[in-house]
């Protein structure tokens, strides 16, 4: 699977944070997932007021979710991680900490951090 997916960084684009500037994907399945929020098999929120507590639950549902249908982290090709902060410091926090988990190849092709001001739970941070 891996030769079907090909990161670009052009010289004439400026250097990244370890993300590529374009993927391309020659050929195969597609699979959406989304939803991944810092919630338990019960839907409980995980790690009240603990971004860290959050972001390591939503990792783990990445990788279950991306095992169910038989994918690995660096077959993504596009994600979107919402962060209920206007800090950069927290943003910034989110993002090593993704960067620096188990699914942290999804995160060298197409993607975008986000801050906001509300999210789906009460308590929801990531």
């Amino acid at each position: 699977m891996a030769e079907k997916v090909t990161r670009i960084n052009p010289e004439q684009l400026h250097e990244t944070s370890g993300y590529h500037h374009i993927t391309v994907v020659e050929a195969g399945r597609t699979a959406y997932i989304s939803g991944q929020c810092p919630l338990d098999r019960n839907g409980d929120l995980v790690g009240a007021g603990s971004l860290e507590a959050q972001v390591d639950q939503v990792v783990a549902n990445a990788l279950a979710a991306l095992a169910a249908v038989n994918a690995e982290p660096q077959y993504v090709v596009r994600s979107v991680i919402y962060v209920r902060s206007d800090e950069r410091d927290v943003l910034g926090a989110a993002w090593r900490r993704l960067t620096q988990s188990a699914v942290a190849p999804a995160f060298t092709t197409a993607s975008t951090l986000l801050d906001v001001a509300q999210l789906g739970f009460r308590g929801q941070l990531v």
